[in-house]
C-alpha cells in the first residue's frame, strides 16, 4: 500500500479518473461531516455494533471491478490503512491510502481540520 497527503491524492485521482476513491468512515460521518467530492462510501466499522463490516472486502471488489486502483480515505487516514491491509491481504493490487484523512490530525486541544487533511487542504468536498 502506498501512502499519499491529501493533495497528492486529489493529483492522483485526476490523473487517474479510473480510480476508485472510497471513503471507508461510517454512514453517519459520510453523510454529517462531509465527503469528498466523487468519493464512495463502503464503510470498514459501521454502526450500530460497530465491528468491522463483514462484506467490505466484497463490496471494494465489485467496486473496483477489474484492475482499478483503490484510493482510501477515512477520518484521520487510520482506518483507512487497516482497511487497505485488509485488502492486500485479500489479493487485492493497487491500494492507497489518504494520510491525515478528511479531518486530519488532533491538535494540541483535541481539535481537527485545524492543521492537515482533506478539509484543510481546500479539496472539494460536500456535505449530504
Amino acid at each position: 500500500m502506498q501512502h499519499f497527503e491529501p493533495k497528492e491524492a486529489y493529483e492522483f485521482l485526476q490523473a487517474n479518473p479510473e480510480a476508485v476513491f472510497i471513503d471507508v468512515r461510517s454512514e453517519m460521518e459520510y453523510m454529517f461531516v462531509g465527503h469528498p467530492r466523487g468519493s464512495i462510501l463502503i464503510p470498514w466499522v459501521d454502526g450500530p455494533d460497530w465491528e468491522i463490516n463483514p462484506l467490505f472486502v466484497a463490496h471494494v471488489r465489485k467496486a473496483a471491478s477489474v484492475n482499478r486502483p483503490i484510493v482510501l480515505i477515512c477520518r484521520s487516514g487510520r482506518r483507512s490503512a487497516d482497511a487497505g491491509l485488509a485488502l492486500e491481504n485479500a489479493g487485492l493490487k493497487d491500494i492507497y491510502n489518504v494520510t491525515h484523512g478528511f479531518e486530519g490530525d488532533l491538535d494540541d486541544s483535541h481539535h481537527r481540520n485545524s492543521h492537515n487533511g482533506w478539509r484543510f487542504d481546500g479539496l472539494p468536498w460536500a456535505q449530504t
